[in-house]
C-alpha cells in the first residue's frame, strides 16, 4: 500500500517568514520606516487572545511594528468604527486586522467595509474580493493564499488540473476557487449539500477541504495520486475517553494517506501558513502605500 507524503506547512511557513524578514529590512532601507500591523481584539475569547498574541510576537520578529488594540466585548459598534477610521489615517499602520468573530451586537460586514482596502491585509473587503474575482492585483485572504503556496511548492505548475474545493465561505472557499482559477485549474466548488459529494471529490487532482466538519471527507473519496489540502481545524473528544480533546481536520487523514499523493496534516499543515501570509500581506501593503515595487519572492 502506498502511503502519501505529509506536507510540512510549518517548515514552509518558517521559510516564508524568513523571506518576509529579509523584505522588511529592504523596505526599511528604502522607506525609512518599518511596516506596521494593527490588530484589534474585541472581547476576551481565550483562543482569539492567544492568536493575537502570536501575531504580535511574529510581527515584531519579522522586524515590523505591532500595534494591538484591545476593547471590551461591550464596545459599541460606532466606537469600533471610529477606531478603524483612526487606523485608516494612521501613517504608521500599513495593515489592519480585526479579529473575528465579533460580539453579536456588532455587524461584522460593516466593520470589514470600514477598513481601507489598501490596509485590508485579511483580504475580506469587497473591493479586494472583487479585484481577486476579476484577475486584478489584490490583497488576498491569508489562508487560501497559503494553500495555493503549498500546492505550487508541492506540484509546480497547476495548469489543467481538476480541483475541488469543499466549502463555500467568503474567507476560504470562494477565494480559494478564484486562486485556483488564476492558476488555470478546472474548479468545482462543492459543499455539504452537493449531491454525491464523494464522486465529485473523487475526480479531483487537487482537493481543498474547508467545510468545518471533522473528518467529513473520507479516505476512499480521494482519487489515487491526488493532493489534499485540509483547512479544517476541529476539536473533538480524544479516543481514550478520558475527557481530553484533540485537533482533527475536515479530512480523515489516516484513511486518505492510503490514496493521496500528498496531504497537509492537522495540526502543522495550513495553520502555520496563515500568520506567515498575514506578514507577507502587510509587507506587500506597505510597499504599495510607499509607492515602491512589490517585493519579489513572496
Amino acid at each position: 500500500m502506498t502511503i502519501g507524503k505529509i506536507i510540512d506547512g510549518k517548515a514552509f511557513a518558517t521559510g516564508l517568514r524568513d523571506r518576509v524578514g529579509d523584505g522588511v529590512a529592504d523596505f526599511v532601507a528604502a522607506a525609512g520606516r518599518k511596516p506596521g500591523l494593527a490588530v484589534v481584539l474585541v472581547g476576551e475569547d481565550p483562543a482569539s487572545a492567544v492568536y493575537v498574541r502570536n501575531k504580535g510576537r511574529m510581527t515584531v520578529a519579522a522586524g515590523m511594528e505591532s500595534f494591538e488594540f484591545k476593547r471590551p466585548a461591550s464596545i459599541e459598534e460606532d466606537d469600533l468604527l471610529d477606531l478603524i477610521e483612526e487606523l485608516n489615517h494612521d501613517d504608521r499602520v500599513d495593515g489592519i486586522l480585526v479579529q473575528l468573530p465579533l460580539p453579536a451586537h456588532i455587524d461584522e460586514t460593516a466593520v470589514i467595509a470600514a477598513i481601507d482596502p489598501a490596509k485590508d491585509v485579511d483580504g475580506f473587503h469587497v473591493v479586494n474580493s472583487g479585484r481577486l474575482a476579476t484577475g486584478q492585483d489584490a490583497l488576498v485572504p491569508c489562508t487560501p493564499l497559503g494553500c495555493i503556496m503549498l500546492l505550487k511548492d508541492e506540484l509546480g505548475d497547476l495548469s489543467g488540473m481538476e480541483a475541488v474545493v469543499v466549502g463555500r465561505s467568503n474567507i476560504v472557499g470562494k477565494p480559494m476557487a478564484q486562486l485556483l482559477l488564476a492558476e488555470n485549474c478546472t474548479v468545482t466548488i462543492a459543499h455539504s449539500r452537493t449531491r454525491d459529494l464523494a464522486s465529485v471529490v473523487h475526480r479531483a487532482d487537487i482537493v481543498v477541504a474547508a467545510v468545518g466538519r471533522p473528518e467529513m471527507v473520507k479516505g476512499e473519496w480521494i482519487r489515487p495520486g491526488a493532493t489534499v489540502i485540509d483547512v479544517g481545524i476541529n476539536r473533538v473528544a480524544d479516543d481514550d475517553d478520558d475527557g481530553r480533546t484533540r485537533l482533527v481536520g475536515d479530512v480523515a487523514t489516516a484513511e486518505a494517506l492510503a490514496h493521496a499523493r500528498a496531504i497537509t496534516p492537522v495540526p502543522g499543515g495550513v495553520g502555520p501558513m496563515t500568520i506567515a501570509v498575514l506578514l507577507r500581506n502587510t509587507l506587500v501593503a506597505a510597499h504599495a502605500r510607499a509607492g515602491l515595487a512589490a517585493p519579489e519572492g513572496l
